[in-house]
This record gives C-alpha cells, structure tokens and sequence, in this order.
C-alpha cells in the first residue's frame, strides 16, 4: 500500500494544488529548464502566428512533475486565448467531448491530460476534430441512423501523458508537434526553488537551496513539495529562514535520503535484491510482491531509478545494477 506521504506521490493533494499553481512560472523567462523544448514550441507558436491559423496540436510526454501544465498555460498565454482543462478519464462519451469542443472559441487551447486514458469512443469521435475542425454525430438508432457533421473552429488540443507508449499509432500521428521532457538539472532546480521561495516570502539559504534541489529527482514538482515540508518545520522548530541545519532535518524527518529516494523507492530496490536475488524479475510479480499498482511503478518509481543507474528494465525483467546494491548497502551476489 502506498503511503499518503511519500514525497513522490503521482497525484497532489488540493492544497498542493493551489500551492503549485500559486508557483506556477507566468512567463517563459520564468520557466527554468526544459530548453529545446520551449525552443521548439516558441518557433511553432510564432509559424502560426504569422499565418494566423490555430497552433499545431501538441503532445507532451514525460514523468509527472515536469511542468506539462505549466507549459500548455504559457502557450495560451502567449497565443491570447483561453486554456480548457480536462483529462482522459473525465471524458467518458462521446457526448463529453462534443460539449467542450462546440464551446471552444477560435484558437482556442483543449489541454487534455493523461490523453492516453481516453476510451476508445471518445478516441475516435477526436480523429475527426483533429484533422478537419469537425465532428460526426450520429443521430437515431438502427435503419434510421445517420450522421450528421458540425464544423467546428480551429483550436488546439494539448495532450499530456506519462505513458506516450500507450497511445494508440492513430491518435499519436495526428500530433504535429510531440516534446519529451526531461528530469531537470540540479541548477535548473535551484532557479524554480529560489523562485517559488521569494514568491513564498521565504529565506532560503545558498547551501540548503544547492542540497534540496540535489534530492528532488529532477522534478519540480517535488522540489516544491519539499520545499513546502521544509518551511514548516523551519517555522516550527526554527527562526523561518530555511537553513542547511533545518533542511537536513527536514529531511530526515520525511526519510528523503542523499539521492533524494524516499521509503518507497528504497523498498522496491530491496525487494528486487532479497526476493529475486536482484533480478531479472518481471514487474507484474514486483507489483505483486509490493501491493503495489503497475502503474505507480512505471510512471512514478522507476523513471528516476533508471535515470540515476540504479535499475535496469530489460526483456527479461527489472535488474537492480551494482549502484543500486552500494547505495543499499547490500552485497552484490555473483
């Protein structure tokens, strides 16, 4: 079972909803890292601009965290039209997507979250709107039955996944522009902190600043989330400011290790290494042995684990590499 305080968490509570929209950068000067990315939208935003025709549809992939819905904000913002927000399990029906499309202004952005959860109804009555502003209604049932086509005007939809290898060739084609975001560096971590901290009206030392971006797994998200955490217990148990003292205890407190791995990453590590001998071992059986959902492992565990070399996904199975053993302190086996 996972813990309701695991800083890695793939979905924020309310409250660190408002918080992070509250941090959320307003302007691309303000959005730190990411940069051939935000190169590559700004070239498509201004193409379009100049033939003033609506943006290309855009897909952004990634792990969570990354600043999907930042990025879909700032594009609407640069372009002057209004953001619709929905996600793929909220559109259920066909019905749920006609709704939204027919009120969409020209230009206008639909940014649709974990696209690749939509059903695949809804998937299909989204071909057409894509590639031809138009949607396809039937109309009656049986021998009676018809279609009947309402034109919509031009507009955007913005699609954001973690998993891009869940979606369907058809649907992924039909993005002209398709952006991968990375993990961010430590530094890039260290502009969004200092950032979000004068925003909070908060003292952040220079060291404890360089520490904490050091353990939050190349993701904003939880560089915040920490950050959050830390202030509160420099309120509580210090003067306010954030110092190197209070983040190190901060830290010890929410169990964040030097590689910025908290509880749960270490348990699926240890579980590899003493009941499948370090792998090779497949991931339904890891989730198994981990009450676990298939999911939170591929989309929020791993991703990082890989990035820092400490597991391995192969065809035969997940591998913890010798980093992940030393980090654990565990002996390799040969």
């Amino acid at each position: 079972m996972k813990k309701t305080d695991d800083i890695v968490e793939a979905a924020p509570t309310p409250e660190e909803e408002k918080l992070f929209t509250s941090l959320r950068a307003s302007d691309w000067k303000e959005f730190h890292g990411q940069e051939n990315v935000k190169e590559s939208l700004q070239i498509a935003i201004k193409a379009a601009t100049k033939r003033r025709e609506a943006l290309e549809h855009i897909l952004l992939y990634g792990p969570p965290g990354l600043g999907k819905t930042t990025l879909a904000h700032l594009i609407g913002k640069e372009l002057g039209v209004n953001v619709r927000v929905t996600s793929g399990p909220a559109l259920e029906r066909a019905g749920d997507l006609a709704s939204i499309l027919t009120n969409l202004e020209p230009k206008d952005i639909l940014f649709i979250d974990e696209i690749h959860r939509l059903n695949k109804v809804v998937e299909e009555t989204i071909y057409p709107a894509m590639e031809d502003y138009a949607l396809d209604i039937v109309i009656g049932k049986g021998p009676a039955a018809h279609t009947l086509r309402l034109d919509l005007p031009p507009f955007t939809i913005i699609g954001a996944t973690t998993r891009i290898g869940l979606l369907s060739a058809p649907l992924r084609d039909r993005f002209g522009v398709v952006a991968r975001l990375s993990f961010y560096q430590p530094k890039e971590l260290e502009q969004i902190l200092q950032r979000a901290a004068t925003k909070l009206k908060v003292k952040l030392d220079a060291n404890a600043r360089e520490e904490l971006s050091k353990r939050s797994r190349g993701t904003p998200r939880i560089a915040l989330r920490l950050l959050k955490r830390v202030r509160d217990v420099a309120q509580v148990e210090g003067t306010g400011d954030i110092t190197e003292a209070i983040l190190v205890r901060s830290l010890s407190l929410l169990d964040v290790d030097v590689m910025g791995l908290d509880s749960s990453d270490r348990r699926l590590l240890a579980t590899i290494i003493e009941k499948f001998a370090g792998g090779p071992v497949g991931i339904e059986t890891v989730a198994a042995a981990l009450s676990e959902d298939i999911g939170t492992l591929e989309e929020v565990l791993e991703p990082y684990l890989m990035q820092i070399g400490f597991l391995k996904r192969t065809p035969r199975g997940r591998i913890v590499t010798p980093h992940g053993y030393k980090h654990l302190g565990k002996t390799l086996s040969i």
